[in-house]
């Protein structure tokens, strides 16, 4: 009796020895990301690929407006490994110095009006015309909120440009105070009202609409916050957005959409984090990934953080 009562105790111990292992373990190889609607699909693309290369790895895609996910770090405290973010500034403004050192900017996107066949007008709209459009009173279009997602404020900074390109008064007023109802926390929630005709056009960014197989307006370099030569140009439109703190506001000035990524100082997983980083900026990698997905590669570009990137990661970047 006493021998089955050891045989049972070293038994009950291994299981539990085994089960602890086994937790570390899938602890171990755990890796949470944190990024922005724009790149759900080329991540989860980025990921299944990974995956045959690390079978071992488990790897959750958290999706939030750029800003809402620095903020699920600075105010809410949850932990994540990599940030990947729609806008690299939100990186240096909200979490440099006191959530990570560095950040590496890989890809770049450009604002679109998007649409379906079934939209309003849409055998009329054009480049030249879109305004008129969406300001017609039976049309409705979204847009992303500011205060949680760049694709919002960029929105708003591509009708301060528009007023200015097209030379007419008030018109980023007019666009802006129209249709409020319909601003969602992230540009990809807006796509299910546009899919069931509840609204007719969405401010977005082509990659997406590539993506999901929609229509799009091309707008002029001027107003489409692509093009890194008209940066003086975008830089006389603006707009604040809440800030790190309650009640401070960053401000935020146009210029050419650039995405940037990081891993946390206290990322529970930092080895991981750095070797799927290294997949995503790639060219065997992530960056095909991108490009396939309308989000061209800018790999290497300046960082004014390159000497905290780690050693493995500079080959991605140059010394501002």
């Amino acid at each position: 009796m006493k021998k089955l009562s050891l045989t049972l105790n070293v038994l009950l111990i291994s299981i539990l020895f085994l089960s602890c292992t086994n937790s570390k373990t899938s602890e171990n190889n755990k890796l949470t990301i944190f990024h922005a609607g724009s790149l759900s699909i080329p991540l989860k693309q980025m990921k299944k690929e990974f995956l045959k290369q690390n079978p071992d790895a488990e790897i959750l895609l958290e999706s939030s407006g750029s800003v809402k996910c620095a903020r699920k770090i600075t105010d809410l405290k949850k932990d994540c490994d990599i940030m990947a973010s729609a806008d690299y500034t939100i990186i240096n403004e909200m979490l440099i110095p006191d959530y990570t050192s560095w950040n590496i900017r890989f890809a770049s996107n450009e604002m679109t009006i998007v649409y379906h066949d079934d939209s309003k007008y849409s055998n009329k709209i054009d480049d030249k015309n879109w305004y008129n459009i969406l300001l017609k009173d039976d049309v409705i279009f979204g847009r992303s909120d500011p205060n949680s997602d760049p694709c919002g404020y960029r929105a708003v900074l591509t009708s301060q440009l528009s007023e200015k390109y097209y030379n007419i008064p008030d018109l980023s007023e007019k666009i802006i105070s129209k249709d409020q109802k319909y601003i969602r926390p992230k540009e990809v929630d807006l796509l299910a009202l546009l899919e069931s005709n509840t609204i007719d056009y969405i401010f977005l960014y082509r990659s997406v609409a590539e993506q999901h197989g929609l229509k799009y307006v091309v707008l002029p370099d001027s107003i489409n916050l692509k093009n890194p030569d008209l940066t003086d140009f975008y830089q006389t439109a603006s707009v604040d957005i809440v800030g790190k703190k309650p009640g401070t506001t960053i401000t935020k000035k146009g210029q050419a959409m650039v995405y940037g990524i990081t891993v946390l100082d206290n990322a529970p997983n930092k080895e991981l984090a750095l070797k799927f980083i290294d997949f995503v900026l790639s060219k065997q990698g992530g960056v095909q990934i991108m490009e396939n997905n309308g989000q061209p590669s800018i790999i290497p570009t300046q960082s004014e953080t390159y000497m905290s990137i780690p050693e493995n990661l500079k080959k991605y970047a140059m010394n501002k």
